[in-house]
Order: structure tokens, then sequence, then C-alpha cells
């Protein structure tokens, strides 16, 4: 059979477009090189459990039509994500908000907070910031940037936080209120039933073949289709011939453990340096600690979660952007333009980092674009 479209990879970018161009009468084959769809946002259950095998992801958006869209596939539970922050035992509430500074310095007002940060932003002195512990001084004061943003940044980062460009922050939220609530975010949940159910819906009555790496079949198959969506990593695409994008990447060690709760939350950040892991994920909580039909889990679901420097073979997370790699991706993304028959998408695609929902805005406007033709 010969389609209008291959699409590489099954992750929310390559299954909206699936969805689109196939409701819009193209035909279409998904191909994964995974055995499973849905990329990163893949979720399994474990003891019933929901669990994200590939990292935490909570949805997220102020964006009314991609809200009206993914909720067509899904019913969303309320979830509100509110990490707790662990500095050597003693936890914080994040974002930065009134718990935080209660917790940090004894106060009890906006203005007595507002005031000890000013006072150690002045006692710092930076005009100029010159890299991110600079930044992030200058932003919310040494205690706050010592305690909850220096070990937890250096761990993400695998570099100190002085080798770090200081765009990285560009802002740290402060909250001069009881707010705990991590996004300020008119729309805010978790898929009823997992985000692979989710990705299944999307991809409901199309072709997809699992198992099946593009880049070690790409003759046989791009003759299958008249035009191809990747969202695969834009250099593997060209053998890494101009070298290779950096990225970070992340380890899990995933426990089942017999005890009906072992953090009482769905996540909390380990923000000393010494601690190896940057956090550790409770799945359970993302659903409120019951099935879909109101029972509670008698057991839990732990994910311990360690930052290193992505290598091939490792799954690339999170790109580093900084200015040689910038400056990198824009010659493949040169090459990538001049493609005939390749359109180049996504996280992986676009070497950028994409919450769910930009990726969602992204391939939705990519469809209105393409599917004109």
């Amino acid at each position: 059979m010969h389609y209008d479209y291959l699409v590489v990879g099954s992750g929310l970018y390559g299954a909206v477009f699936a969805r689109e161009a196939n409701a819009r009468g193209k035909s279409v084959l998904v191909v994964e090189k995974r055995p499973h769809v849905a990329g990163n946002i893949y979720t399994e259950k474990i003891g019933g459990i929901p669990v994200h095998k590939y990292g935490a992801h909570i949805f997220h958006t102020n964006n009314v039509r991609v809200w009206n869209y993914v909720t067509q596939f899904m019913q969303f539970n309320r979830f509100t994500n509110s990490p707790v922050a662990n500095y050597r035992g003693e936890l914080f509430s994040l974002p930065f908000n009134m718990y935080t500074f209660n917790k940090m310095w004894g106060v009890t007002t906006p203005r007595e907070a507002m005031d000890k940060i000013e006072e150690q932003k002045r006692e710092a002195g930076i005009t100029n910031p010159r890299n991110l512990e600079e930044q992030a001084i200058s932003l919310v004061g040494r205690e706050l940037f010592e305690k909850l943003v220096k070990g937890y940044t250096e761990k993400q980062w695998g570099r100190d936080c002085k080798d770090l460009p200081a765009f990285i922050i560009r802002r740290l939220p402060v909250r001069l209120t009881f707010d705990n609530n991590y996004f300020n975010a008119l729309y805010q949940g978790i898929p009823m039933g997992g985000y692979t159910r989710l990705v299944e819906n999307l991809l409901e009555g199309i072709e997809v073949r699992l198992n099946t790496d593009y880049l070690e079949q790409r003759e046989e198959l791009d003759a299958l289709a008249d035009r191809v969506v990747y969202t695969g990593p834009i250099d593997g695409f060209y053998n890494y011939r101009l070298g290779a994008l950096e990225y970070r990447s992340v380890r899990f060690e995933t426990e089942v453990l017999d005890i009906p709760n072992f953090q009482g939350n769905a996540a909390v950040n380990y923000t000393d340096r010494e601690t190896p892991w940057t956090r550790i994920i409770e799945h359970k909580w993302f659903v409120f600690g019951r099935d879909e039909e109101g029972k509670e889990f008698p057991g839990t679901v732990i994910s311990r979660e360690y930052s290193l420097e992505w290598k091939p073979g490792q799954e690339p997370y999170y790109p580093v952007n900084d200015e040689k790699n910038s400056a990198l991706y824009a010659e493949y993304r040169k090459l990538a333009d001049a493609e005939e028959k390749v359109l180049f998408g996504g996280r992986l695609g676009e070497y950028k980092y994409y919450d769910m929902d930009a990726v969602i805005a992204a391939a939705l406007d990519f469809c209105d674009r393409e599917l004109r033709r």
C-alpha cells in the first residue's frame, strides 16, 4: 500500500498530525521504534497504578484550543501540581511562596518576605549577571538560591552553576501569596486512565507499526509515502554528519512498595547536591491514590530520577540550548529546510524543549499549513 504520509514517531506531535491527516481523508502510516506508542508520555500499569515510565508529565495550558482538542479524546482529572523541596531533611513548598518564606525565615507577611529577599539581593550587589548563579542570586537572594536552586540545578545540568549561562534562569517565580500551585494555568490535570490511552485514542483507526526503526529502514519506508513527517532527532536523521547535538538524559529507578504511602506527595525535589537523585515521584498521587472505580491502591510505586549526560543509545530528554548547540542546530535546520519530501517537527526534530500543550499547539498549526496542500 502507498500512503500520503509516513509519520515517524508516535509521541504527541506525530499522533496529533496522524489524527488530523487521517480525518482529512489522507492515508497515514505511523512507525515507532519502541514496542509501544506515546513516546515519553507512555504510562504503564504496575499494581493497577498508572506509572509514568519516562518521567512525570502533568498537562497544563492556558490555550483553550488545545484544551478543547485534547479533551475530545480523554477526560482529565483535576490534579494540581504542588511539589515539595527536600533540602537535607527540611521540607519547603514550591514554587517560592509564603509557605516557603515562612519556613525559611519565619516571616508571616508579604512585606516581610519581600524585604528579606530585597535585603539579600542588595547584599549580593550583582548588576550584570555573568552566569546562572549570579542571575539566580540577583533574582531571589543567596539563601533561596543556596537551599532550593543550586544543588538541584547542578544535578539537572551536570555542571556548576557558575559554569552555566545566565539565560537558563531568566526568572524565578516568587509569589507573595499562599498559592502553591506550580502552574499558573487555566487548565491542568492528568488523563484518566493514563497518557497511553490518550495517544491510543488519537491513533484509533490509523495503521501503526511498532518496533520499527525508521533510520535503519529509511529507503524502504520512504518509498511507501509521498511525504514524511519526522519527529526523531534531527542530527540522527543526518547521521550526525555535522556533529552530535547535546542533551541531558534521565535514568529511573522504580520500586514497587508494599506500603500505602511513601512520601505523601506526587513529587518531592531533592535540592541538596549530596543526594544523587533529583526527585522522587510517587505515581499513585497523580490519581489521588485511587483506581478508576474509586478504590484505594493498597501499595505504591516510586521512581527516583537521576540526571545524566546523554550518550548514544540513551533517550535524549532535554536539549542543551546554549550558544554552541543552537549554532549547530541552525546548520542542521538549513539541511532540513532543503528537504523536499521530509518535514521535521516535535521536541527532537526541532531541538526544542516543549511542554505538552505547546507540542499539541505546534502540531495543530503545522496541520493547518501542511494539510491545506
